[in-house]
């Protein structure tokens, strides 16, 4: 009888070790964002190993990127604990995000072309009816889209962290519906700008609609 063989397209893909540090930082990141994993919960390295059936390294690395992004603290013992959350925290993450996008889409506008305006445009028709972890990802790619011309990574790595921590308050808080027509109307209001290229103007637009949501969410109970 000739040795048993498998179709090799029916082995599950190999992952580069980024790429699986990238899915579990993700899959952390978006229970963490939904309150599956609560403030303030322990993360175990060695129950997460088990959990994605991987080794502590890709754990380790997870949980760096996760610190960067402010939303999990590690302890003086490296016991490694969910952020809490709180009024303050809100109010300096929304504060940073009015300064650091000024300068993104400031920098950004000179570079920026119509191709890119009209696909930021395309990822704010998919914001409609979204649920609270899709709309921040896809309100975070539509801002990206608009900044990344700048060609300022450090700035867009920080701009791209303060996205993370703000979409645990967006997940948590039940914004009214206004809120919502009012964040849309904003977005079209800064497409506009961007296709007439005034960086001063968009600067204003973005404060305004950043500042907007800030007041809005602090106000929640």
């Amino acid at each position: 009888m000739p040795p048993m063989t498998r179709d090799i397209a029916s082995y599950p893909p190999i992952r580069s070790a980024s790429e699986q540090v990238t899915d579990i930082v993700m899959r952390l990141r978006n229970d963490i964002v939904t309150g599956a994993i609560p403030p303030g919960a322990v993360l175990g390295q060695e129950a997460l190993a088990d959990r994605f059936g991987v080794s502590r390294m890709p754990i380790r690395e997870a949980i760096r990127h996760l610190e960067t992004m402010g939303i999990v603290t590690i302890e003086g013992n490296k016991r490694t604990r969910v952020a809490e959350l709180s009024l303050d925290d809100l109010i300096d993450i929304y504060d940073m995000r009015v300064a650091l996008e000024g300068i993104a889409i400031q920098a950004a506008m000179p570079y920026l072309t119509n191709s890119q305006i009209e696909h930021a445009a395309a990822i704010q028709e998919t914001l409609k009816g979204a649920d609270p972890l899709d709309f921040g990802l896809h309100n975070q790619a539509f801002h990206m889209t608009l900044y990344r011309p700048s060609n300022r990574p450090r700035l867009l790595a920080q701009i791209d962290n303060l996205f993370n921590a703000a979409d645990r308050y967006l997940c948590i808080a039940e914004a009214p519906p206004e809120q919502r027509q009012k964040s849309d109307q904003e977005h079209w209001e800064l497409l506009e700008i961007c296709h007439r290229r005034d960086a001063e103007a968009a600067r204003e637009c973005l404060a305004r609609h950043i500042g907007d949501a800030r007041a809005v969410f602090a106000s929640l109970p």
